[in-house]
């Protein structure tokens, strides 16, 4: 070895070493100020965050106040995905963001791309800590848009439209989306600027030196070719030179940074040959311009493709907040009066016409109309509703007109909650995506510590003369093809199109950890009641004694249970109504409880209740015995009615099966899934339900506080368990299930202790939730694979691996264009998410054919002297 070799191989480890602690020695920790009652700093945001790393104390508020000096889309949010939390950041503007960390720990946060990073600190609230400056302000104090950290709170604490994410305006989304367009037309011109210079010195070498075609001297004259490529350089390549070096000075590394050492070693070494050959040999005074000029413009176009591609990532939110009514139509003093949405008040009177929006949620207290709720609930068929029905903003009036009263506006309204749903959703990491992140975190200074390792030991081992120049041209390869971008946008792109896509669907996911999760489910636990069957009960058939007319036998019992507040009477009552019979009213009427009703009903003694109640007036049930065996047998609830004296008839009522439930179940069977229902009903309901929809194991007349313990028990056998439930009952075997699905129609306290909200109501829902989770961890693992199987076959390539086989060595240009597909590769496999649709249940097979007897009821015991709440 020369001395040459042997200061090339140590100033190469002596760079490795201070590469090593440039990038993970120790950094300087910021601490907060006391204002208002919070913990406060300001973080200026300029090619990375500074300061980057926070302490604060555990349980006080905190306020970062983001300074942004730059615009660009990269550092355009901010995302804390440990408390699902993200916020715009406006160009050359402030934001801010308030939290209460209630756990001590690292909370990460990063750009919407993943590229740039910082990390609070949060210390134990019994250590010692003094705030950079004394609390000058109130006490307890908190600002209105203090939030509460995700990982703070229980699951069972949650609740739909609640946690860190915030409600972000729509002027938010409007910015960002004016802040891209004018990214694209800036990377456009500055594009065609490096087009336009790099051609003329690219294409010349390039028919010189692999055709050997002759060309005038001029065009391959070095101070020619530096006139035209320093503009590319300076101006074309500003976005990523500035960049990159602010990250360097962050002592922090990205992409930008990568290109950013490349092309300057390029450039640099270039100028040195054209302004002082004589300081290098003869053989290595060969110049790179053509290289750095097509890389940055490469670089660039791959960047504007990226952008244009990524802005359908975030078309979910957009086409949300385009939902929203601008203007509604309030009554003051009788008058019709045009306000903006944002001043209707809750109690105002709104009127809605055919074809308009419903402007805010509220209950119809005039008229009646069929509205597409498509926006909330993902069905397509109208709904119809009137006096007395709760709407939702957003929705489409379309045939009649009403008026409704205001319950909810602004930030309180379910689109609103939906929106914050989604976003928090958005901003928050699947488990995946740490491996992505671990990996990431040590990149960029691996990949600099590798082209450092490939000059010295081409400069070394290199054929002479020209090992040097081997050696910069490898080393400039090597960092530019590597591409930790790919890496970074791998998972949370696909996530913002999964839970996008969920929303447009009526399927509003809490984490990106619950949508992960889902797919790795392999049983789900249905409840019963409101879950499988409707939630209320129907009657369905009505028997009556020979020589008793059906419609008058239906009209007299219905009219002696008008009166009567319970769900059985209720039922016979809305089942007369919807065929047609006008029911009356009855005098005399007494509720016999635990029996029935007793009546006077135009003249006539009607009786209506169950078998016993009869028996007792005299009145021998007999003859429709076989009849309402028949019905308790299907899980209905046989009800004796009697007519003067005389036995009029049986009707059975009971709590009908969705229409979707049976075709549902099959489905989530035919994805691999067992399925279980939970239910605290008595066995033969909970049997006859179960034969129905075909479902082999029921765990009947459980307890709600047992609920819980049913779940885990699965969870004991090694089983990854979804639970489906509407009521307060499923709260806690919603929390305890691996992923809990709430159904939308249900309880509030339901959806607060799930994971994945089912706006339709429908069983359905479960199947297009399973599909997508699926669909969008398939496209992580593409994103993925694309990342990884890039970095791992292009880097050493471009390390020049094949050229003592094979005198083949990568060219930086290649690499550059090989980085910009790599990137645009993975942002353009997200979007095809986007095509996702969830596909249409099949026609419900024969419930016997698909449902045979029950295989297994366990039963849990109740406890001695409980009694069904509705005897009848």
């Amino acid at each position: 070895m020369t001395v040459a070799d042997i200061a090339v191989v140590l100033g190469a480890a002596v760079a490795i070493v201070a590469l090593a602690w440039f990038f993970f020695g120790p950094k300087k920790t910021s601490v907060t100020q006391m204002r208002d009652g919070a913990q406060e700093i300001a973080i200026t945001v300029k090619g990375g965050y500074s300061p980057d790393l926070i302490r604060v104390r555990q349980g006080v508020p905190v306020r970062l106040v983001f300074d942004r000096q730059e615009s660009g889309d990269c550092t355009s949010r901010v995302v804390f995905a440990d408390l699902a939390l993200s916020k715009s950041l406006p160009a050359f503007g402030k934001a801010t963001v308030e939290f209460v960390p209630e756990r001590a720990g690292r909370i990460g946060f990063a750009c919407g791309m993943n590229m740039v990073h910082g990390t609070v600190q949060v210390d134990p609230a019994t250590d010692a800590i003094a705030p950079a400056g004394p609390d000058t302000s109130k006490p307890d104090t908190l600002t209105p848009n203090t939030l509460d950290a995700t990982q703070a709170r229980p699951r069972e604490q949650r609740r739909i439209g609640s946690g860190a994410a915030g409600a972000e305006d729509s002027d938010g989304e409007d910015d960002a989306a004016a802040e891209r367009r004018a990214e694209i037309g800036d990377l456009t011109r500055r594009i065609a600027v490096g087009a336009i210079l790099s051609v003329p010195v690219a294409l010349p070498v390039m028919l010189h030196e692999f055709f050997g075609i002759g060309l005038p001297a001029l065009l391959l004259n070095k101070w020619w070719q530096l006139a035209l490529i320093t503009p590319v350089m300076f101006y074309t390549g500003w976005p990523i030179h500035r960049t990159g070096w602010l990250t360097l000075r962050h002592r922090a590394a990205e992409m930008n940074t990568l290109i950013t050492l490349g092309t300057t070693a390029a450039y640099g070494y270039s100028l040195l040959v054209t302004v002082a050959p004589g300081v290098l040999p003869a053989t290595v005074r060969e110049v790179y311009y053509e290289t750095v000029g097509v890389i940055l413009t490469l670089i660039l176009l791959g960047r504007l493709f990226e952008a244009k591609a990524k802005a359908g990532t975030g078309q979910a939110i957009r086409a949300l907040l385009g939902l929203r009514a601008k203007t509604a139509r309030v009554l003051r003093d009788g008058i019709e009066v045009q306000v903006p949405v944002e001043d209707v008040a809750p109690g105002d009177i709104l009127a809605v016409r055919p074809g308009e929006q419903v402007p805010v949620d509220g209950v119809i207290v005039e008229g009646r109309s069929t509205l597409d709720e498509s926006m909330v609930t993902g069905e397509s068929i109208p709904v119809t509703k009137g006096p007395g029905d709760h709407v939702v903003g957003a929705t489409v009036n379309q045939t009649g007109a009403f008026r409704l009263q205001a319950t909810n506006v602004g930030a309180d309204t379910m689109l609103a909650q939906i929106i914050r749903l989604v976003q928090a959703a958005q901003a928050s990491k699947a488990p995946i995506q740490r491996i992505a992140d671990a990996v990431a975190s040590y990149f960029v200074p691996a990949v600099i510590a590798i082209a450092i390792v490939t000059f010295a030991v081409w400069f070394v081992t290199g054929p002479t003369p020209s090992a040097a120049a081997l050696g910069l041209v490898s080393a400039v390869a090597v960092l530019i093809i590597a591409c930790p971008c790919a890496l970074g946008l791998a998972t949370p792109l696909s996530i913002m199109v999964g839970t996008g896509k969920g929303a447009q669907a009526g399927i509003l996911i809490r984490s990106a950890e619950a949508l992960e999760t889902a797919h790795r489910l392999d049983t789900m636990v249905l409840d019963k009641t409101g879950t499988i069957t409707a939630g209320r009960p129907e009657l369905t058939e009505t028997m009556t004694a020979p020589g008793v007319d059906r419609n008058e036998f239906l009209r007299l019992v219905a009219a002696a249970e008008h009166s009567s507040e319970h769900p059985l009477g209720q039922a016979i009552v809305r089942g007369a109504t919807e065929i047609g019979i006008e029911v009356g009213e009855a005098a005399d009427f007494d509720s016999i409880t635990g029996h029935g009703v007793r009546a006077t009903v135009a003249g006539h003694h009607v009786l209506v209740g169950n078998a016993a109640m009869l028996a007792q007036a005299g009145i021998d049930p007999g003859p429709l015995r076989p009849a309402a065996d028949r019905l308790a047998g299907e899980g209905k609830s046989p009800i004796f009615a009697a007519i003067d004296g005389q036995l009029g008839g049986v009707l059975g009522v009971a709590d009908v099966v969705k229409p979707d439930s049976l075709a549902a179940i099959t489905r989530l069977r035919s994805l691999g899934l067992d399925i279980a229902m939970l239910t605290g009903d008595n066995r033969r309901t909970a049997e006859a339900i179960a034969r129905t929809v075909g479902i082999y194991r029921v765990v009947a007349e459980v307890l709600p506080e047992h609920k819980s313990a049913e779940i885990r028990r699965l969870q004991d056998e090694g089983k990854r368990v979804g639970m489906v439930g509407d009521g307060i009952n499923d709260a806690p075997a919603l929390a305890q299930a691996d992923v809990g699905f709430a159904i939308g129609t249900g309880t509030d306290v339901a959806i607060e202790a799930a994971d994945i909200t089912l706006m339709s109501g429908a069983l359905g829902g479960v199947v297009a939730a399973i599909s997508l989770s699926r669909a969008t961890m398939g496209n992580i693992r593409q994103n993925l694979f694309l990342a990884f199987i890039y970095n791992t076959v292009g880097i050493p390539l471009a390390a020049g691996i094949l050229y003592p086989l094979t005198g083949w060595l990568l060219s930086p240009i290649i690499a550059a264009a090989a980085m910009a597909l790599s990137s645009l590769s993975v942002v353009g496999n997200a979007n095809r998410l986007r095509r996702f649709t969830p596909q249409p249940l099949p026609p419900a097979p024969s419930a016997h054919a698909a449902a045979p007897a029950v295989e297994a009821i366990m039963t849990s015991v109740r406890p001695t002297g409980h009694r069904d709440p509705h005897p009848r």
